[in-house]
């Protein structure tokens, strides 16, 4: 037999890289609770909006503001100030950046921007190391710390620190021998060696290719200071830096040190290497920044030897023959940090492999940002899932911290972690977050809800249903939340609360394969569009285990050409948008899939969008335009389109510095609706920011808007 060897290329590609529909729970959908609740009240039964009207038509917003006078007599409050002083802007297909009348804008920090070490310019050519001492691809969740860094929210407007998650990597654009490939957004180049029969004996990748997809995960952390004009620039720094898929980190809470994180690299399971997907993000009152860790499972494969529920929950690949998301595990170097995205048993025991590693993730995970040694801590406290984020209420002193989280997969849920100990401005810092109680939200059809403990030992979680200990039902916690009765949802995202009266919101932004409308706050079947729910806690307490909700946002067109389809009772596509009011969306607000949500400290509500590059600017979508921003008022409920994004992106990540006078925004992967032959064949729909495909290709950035006149962004 001949031992001749030959190698050809093959491409892989996983899409988006979002998780499967992988929740077996039979408990009541969001969706079926919204169409019992409107039947149950009888209000506007054949609107659509009927939910969206509050509490016996009265909205949510101000309920934890304090009680009323009951005097009769009283003088009437003054009207408020209007919330939303701009013009809205019509949607868009251009590849630009399109704000209002009156403000500008300026792009900043686009991925391959040196911000350390020597300060590698970006090149397609640049190296995997290069690519540490770079600002990271696909920016997502952010925050602007003022440089004083004692309060997260006050101080400088002119200077401090630019914290941004990177959510994944377009490898295509990231390595010259992938140019002129035909790879999709998710394509990356596997080599197979064969042997004379045409038997692959060997599969790989280039290392160096891996070490450059995993340095651009992560987060970067860079200093800016505002410039004349209004522009920010980048400013060489020691605090600067850039954390990705292989820095060191401490494993916290429960789950420290159990046989389910012990692994090759950490027998005692207590430390870990990197972190991936960071999607939305957290900041405490403690000034420290949270990053987390959302579509994970997918970069890991387990060959198919075991499917533990650890994976098969989450989505881990078990077939034999499958890879990861980019088939890290295939780098040629077969070193350590990249074998063990291979999960499958290789050894006898699990420190003799990698079984674990996917343990190691699917955590919030706390850094210090003005501690350039600070080692970043993942909290296990909080719960293993995809976290799009995580949401801190405004602390208060002597009492709880309080913080929210989605799990950002189709029929997952909606927690809350409240704290053992009570904050203390002077002395609480992230080790808090490692006592307390996970809780996961259960919709009631009455407006009512309520938070259901996921404590091992109370409600099931018991050793004979499987949970030997807290630990487990926090590596398992989607199976513990099924176990408690908790509602399935349309896939959380991003959450907000607001910062005048406590309201908490959350973005849940789309679920085409829900067969049927649950009528509770998921109430439409085949939700294209998605929603905005919102509700307050009981007696104005964060840390109450009982709410009440409605819905803010039904998000969609104008539903003209769908009117006869809107009662409760339809069971068929209905693209229909309405406001808090239940009335149906004008131009000014058309949307879907609500992604990105902040609210400012006027409480405007902003909210981004994230329409998949599958489906933008195409049927049912086409009238949405690109991914867009808008600003709601929730007191009166009306939407206005404030940003569109170019081609192929999602608008995400929302902050200002302290005196509202600078907004930042994030872009994330313009171009993403480039087909592989078209990449192949030289082109591509999107050269934003740069614009000349010959010298760059299409890169997410940050853009900094600001009000020509000087004024407070939206107002």
């Amino acid at each position: 037999m001949s031992t001749e060897l030959r190698t050809h290329m093959t491409v892989i590609d996983h899409g988006e890289g979002d998780e499967p529909q992988v929740n077996y729970s039979l408990n009541p959908t969001f969706a079926s609770i919204l169409q019992a609740r409107l039947a149950r009240r009888d209000v506007l039964k054949g609107s659509m909006g009927a939910a969206a009207l509050g509490f016996m038509g009265v909205g949510l917003v101000g309920c934890n503001s304090g009680s009323s006078s009951d005097d009769d007599e009283a003088e009437p409050a003054p009207a408020p100030a209007a919330l939303l002083g701009f013009t809205a802007i019509p949607t868009s297909e251009a590849d630009e950046i399109i704000v209002p009348e009156g403000y500008s804008y300026h792009v900043l920090a686009p991925w391959g921007t040196p911000i350390a070490g020597a300060f590698p310019a970006f090149s397609v050519n640049n190296t995997g190391a290069d690519q540490a001492d770079q600002v990271g691809s696909h920016h997502d969740g952010m925050h602007f710390f003022p440089i004083e860094g004692t309060d997260p929210h006050e101080g400088s407007s002119t200077d401090g620190l630019l914290v941004i998650n990177h959510e994944y990597v377009e490898p295509r654009y990231m390595h010259e021998n992938s140019i002129g490939q035909n790879l999709g957004s998710g394509g990356v180049r596997i080599y197979d060696d064969l042997d004379a029969e045409g038997e692959v004996i060997n599969r790989r990748r280039d290392t160096d290719e891996v070490l450059k997809e995993m340095n651009a995960h992560g987060i970067s952390i860079f200093r800016i200071i505002k410039g004349n004009n209004n522009e920010w620039q980048i400013q060489p720094d020691n605090l600067n830096r850039r954390i990705t898929a292989l820095t060191p980190m401490a494993i916290q809470g429960p789950v420290r040190g159990t046989s389910f994180v012990r692994t090759l690299h950490s027998p005692t399971g207590t430390m870990t290497r990197g972190t991936l997907n960071n999607c939305a993000h957290g900041v405490t009152p403690w000034n420290t920044y949270m990053f987390s860790e959302e579509n994970w499972a997918g970069y890991f494969r387990n060959g198919g030897k075991a499917n533990p529920r650890e994976h098969a929950r989450y989505g881990v690949n078990s077939s034999a023959t499958g890879t990861g998301r980019y088939a890290w595990e295939l780098a040629d170097s077969g070193a350590d940090e990249y074998v063990r995205f291979d999960a499958s048993i290789k050894a006898a025991n699990a420190t003799g492999d990698y079984r674990n590693e996917p343990n190691c993730f699917g955590w919030m995970v706390e850094v210090d940002p003005f501690n350039a040694d600070a080692v970043p801590q993942k909290r296990t406290a909080l719960g293993r899932f995809a976290h799009e984020g995580v949401v801190f209420a405004p602390a208060v002193e002597g009492s709880p911290v309080v913080c929210y989280s989605g799990d950002d997969s189709t029929y997952q849920h909606i927690y809350k972690f409240v704290t053992a100990q009570n904050y203390n401005r002077a002395t609480t810092n992230g080790s808090i977050l490692d006592t307390g109680t996970l809780y996961v939200a259960k919709f009631n059809a009455d407006g009512s809800g309520e938070w259901l403990p996921l404590v091992y030992g109370e409600n099931g979680l018991t050793n004979t249903n499987g949970f030997t200990s807290q630990a487990d039902v926090l590596v398992n916690t989607r199976l513990a939340a099924n176990t408690v009765g908790a509602t399935p949802m349309d896939r959380p995202e991003w959450g907000a609360v607001d910062p005048n009266n406590g309201d908490v919101y959350f973005t849940l932004t789309n679920n085409s394969g829900l067969p049927e409308g649950d009528g509770g706050a998921n109430p439409r079947a085949q939700n294209r569009h998605g929603q905005i729910v919102r509700w307050a806690e009981a007696d104005g307490d964060q840390a109450a285990t009982q709410f009440e909700w409605d819905l803010f946002l039904l998000a969609g067109d104008g539903g003209e050409a769908h009117k006869d389809k809107l009662t409760i009772d339809d069971k068929t596509d209905n693209l229909s948008g309405r406001d808090m009011n239940g009335n149906v969306l004008t131009e000014d607000a058309y949307m879907s899939s609500p992604d990105g949500l902040w609210i400012d400290k006027d409480s405007r509500v902003w909210i981004q969008t994230d329409v998949g590059e599958g489906s933008q600017n195409s049927g049912a979508f086409k009238i949405m335009g690109n991914n867009q921003m808008f600003a709601a008022d929730p007191v009166s409920g009306e939407v206005r389109r404030f940003l569109t994004g170019p081609i192929g992106q999602e608008i995400t990540g929302c902050i200002t510095t302290p005196d509202q006078r600078t907004l930042f925004i994030n872009v994330q992967h313009p171009g993403a609706t480039t087909s592989g032959t078209e990449w192949a064949a030289g082109t591509n729909r999107s050269s934003w920011p740069d614009g000349n495909l010959n010298l760059y290709p299409p890169r997410s950035a940050t853009v900094v808007i600001w009000k020509d006149d000087g004024g407070v962004i939206g107002s």
